[in-house]
């Protein structure tokens, strides 16, 4: 602080000097901690595309004290879902558990109204109902290290005014098809092999690393001061 000369109360202007730091203390870090938000919602959105919306929103960000100001003022930046971030920033490799031997992973053929849809999990089929069902049969990977888990299809009834051909897996469900281009070629491609993949199965999988969190918060931690005496001269009426 710089005081070239006291005049009139000199309480009264380190009061002013205080009250001005602690607005700009607050207001560094309302910013700082807005800037993380975004940025961690961004990587997400980078990383997966419209797929992540959900998990993009569920970074969320508060600033203490909830009201007033203070030169204490903290920001605290969080995630609703800590276990899913924290496997994609490190890269984490995925086992299965429980004594299992493979992981059961869907494709997007078993995606029930695409990757957020209804049902158990949003799939269409279950690994249960695979089961339950007889149906399922395996198709080894050419590297040896896991299986592709299919149905037998059958072709359904053309429906609607485009005529579309319904293929149905293992008489248990619809295949998932969305809106894709050349859907009829795609669709006849499919009842030639006469089976859709529903599940991967996989003793394990290694996560891609998409996510830098600490690198984040840790450029966003060293922006603060600046911001602060930058806006703190700003209050006091000096020039930055």
């Amino acid at each position: 602080m710089r005081l070239a000369a006291a005049v009139g109360d000199l309480r009264q202007a380190l009061a002013a000097e205080v009250r001005a730091g602690e607005r700009a203390a607050t207001q560094a870090v309302r910013e700082g901690t807005e800037a993380l938000k975004r940025e961690l919602r961004g990587q997400v959105l980078a990383a997966f595309g419209g797929r992540g919306r959900g998990l993009a929103s569920a970074w969320r960000s508060q600033v203490f004290p909830r009201s007033g100001v203070s030169l204490r003022a903290a920001g605290l930046v969080w995630t609703k879902v800590p276990n899913v971030i924290d496997a994609f920033e490190r890269g984490a490799l995925i086992r299965a558990k429980g004594g299992r031997r493979f992981l059961a992973i869907p494709t997007g053929f078993n995606a029930a109204r695409g990757w957020r849809g209804r049902g158990d999990k949003g799939l269409r089929v279950t690994p249960a109902q695979m089961v339950a069902s007889s149906q399922g049969f395996l198709r080894p990977f050419r590297s040896g290290r896991g299986f592709v888990w299919c149905l037998p299809l059958r072709q359904g009834e053309q429906t609607g005014r485009r005529r579309r051909t319904r293929l149905i897996a293992g008489g248990l469900t619809e295949v998932g098809t969305a809106n894709r281009k050349g859907r009829e070629a795609w669709a006849r491609g499919l009842l030639e092999q006469g089976m859709v993949p529903m599940f991967l199965l996989l003793p394990q999988v290694q996560l891609a690393k998409r996510l830098d969190v600490k690198g984040a918060a840790d450029s966003a931690g060293a922006r603060v001061p600046r911001r602060f005496v930058a806006l703190w001269e700003a209050e006091a009426g000096r020039a930055a």
